[in-house]
């Protein structure tokens, strides 16, 4: 019995592995009416919004919100991790692709 239940974990964790697909990566846009701060591949985006911290990661439901002062960490890519520290904005997702409208 007791092999039974440790072969479920290893079936449980190997399905969670398999559901988290390694290299996926979102467009990220990040920009002002005067200067872009970011326009490239990305694997997460950490900002703030009203009800706190959040992350976007690839596949994210389509998603629009007001963000607060904060210092957006854009994760992956070339660039490795890229920081910007906002003083508020927009957020827009859909399919894969990331807007951050700054100076609005």
């Amino acid at each position: 019995m007791i092999e039974e239940k440790t072969h479920a974990a290893e079936v449980i964790e190997e399905a969670n592995q398999a559901s988290k697909p390694k290299g996926e990566t979102m467009h990220v846009r990040v920009y002002s009416p005067f200067k872009i701060y970011f326009d490239d591949a990305a694997e997460s985006i950490s900002a703030e919004n009203a009800t706190g911290p959040f992350d976007i990661l690839p596949r994210h439901h389509n998603f629009m919100t007001l963000l607060n002062p904060c210092e957006l960490v854009i994760r992956g890519g070339r660039y490795g991790e890229q920081r910007i520290r906002i003083s508020g904005g927009l957020m827009h997702v859909k399919a894969d692709q990331v807007t951050v409208f700054l100076d609005i």
